[in-house]
């Protein structure tokens, strides 16, 4: 009996623990961030096009052994020059599609789909 009530008292404390770590929003949604990689190698964006909920942070990440430059066709965001296994993030707070490029190569297109 004595395991049983130990278990009941370890999962209720592991419940109110998390309940606690996950502030909560009025409706009842999770404030969660979302953090996803964008691979730059061979001289394109790997996803070109990614779905993202608002709030995520997106890392790009230079594996080509040239350097880039990520930049906002909206003038949203820009990075410095990212070389090889460099990274540069930038956070979501807004929907909307975010359409960027390459500074140094202008043909490199991407796009971050914010809903």
């Amino acid at each position: 009996m004595k395991k049983n009530t130990l278990a009941m008292l370890t999962i209720a404390a592991a419940f109110a623990a998390a309940m606690f770590t996950i502030p909560i929003h009025a409706h009842g949604q999770a404030d969660v961030n979302h953090s996803t990689e964008i691979r730059i190698d061979n001289f394109k964006f790997t996803p070109e096009t990614i779905t993202v909920p608002v709030n995520s942070q997106i890392t790009w990440i230079n594996k080509d052994d040239v350097p880039h430059v990520i930049a906002a066709n909206n003038g949203a965001f820009k990075s410095k020059a990212l070389d090889t296994d460099d990274t540069y993030s930038f956070s979501f707070a807004k929907p909307g599609s975010y359409e960027y490029f390459c500074a140094v190569h202008p043909k490199m297109v991407g796009k971050v789909v914010v809903k």
